[in-house]
């Protein structure tokens, strides 16, 4: 594992919806380091690429309302325990689930694994609310993935909350856990 500054010199075997996170990022003049590694899929993987990175790694999570007509991306710290009814009266929606990954895919063009805020600049429709828990606007840096779990980037908070997010068009609605 291998900290870098900025998108990959060679953009070889990645895929498209990866390269567009980083020409997002690079048009906002948004300065980002990052790091490659093997599929994130353990706590083992994430903590040695948060070790590398220097920033946690949120967790992210894709969420759905009972009828599958309200969808919304969660930014939590990733120590953090995710109680579905903390969230639900916080946002005045009931029964909390996890969204099917064909939805997922519909909505941010990312597969399971690999959910981040930078997902949202696929959802033009503003199908998607997006919810940072507080504790995640604490910290200098968060870290998230290029929409793809094999990369993950430590990005300044600042820069998520004045110029990523306006950028994405999506009005984040702060939340305790």
């Amino acid at each position: 594992m291998e900290f870098k500054i900025g998108r990959p010199e060679s953009v070889t075997g990645r895929l498209d919806k990866e390269i567009r996170c980083y020409d997002f990022l690079d048009n906002l003049d948004i300065e980002y380091q990052r790091v490659d590694h093997e599929a994130a899929d353990t706590m083992e993987i994430c903590e040695e690429i948060d070790k590398t990175l220097g920033a946690v790694i949120c967790k992210n999570l894709f969420l759905c309302n009972r009828q599958q007509t309200a969808f919304y991306l969660l930014m939590i710290p990733a120590d953090k325990v995710f109680k579905t009814k903390d969230i639900s009266a916080q946002i005045g929606s009931s029964r909390l689930s996890f969204a099917t990954s064909e939805h997922m895919e519909k909505y941010l063009d990312i597969t399971p694994g690999s959910v981040s805020v930078l997902g949202l600049m696929n959802d033009t429709e503003n199908a998607v609310t997006l919810l940072i828990d507080n504790d995640v606007l604490k910290d200098e840096y968060f870290g998230c993935h290029p929409c793809i779990n094999t990369s993950s980037l430590k990005i300044k908070t600042d820069d998520l909350i004045n110029t990523i997010i306006p950028a994405l068009k999506h009005n984040p609605v702060i939340v305790m856990l």
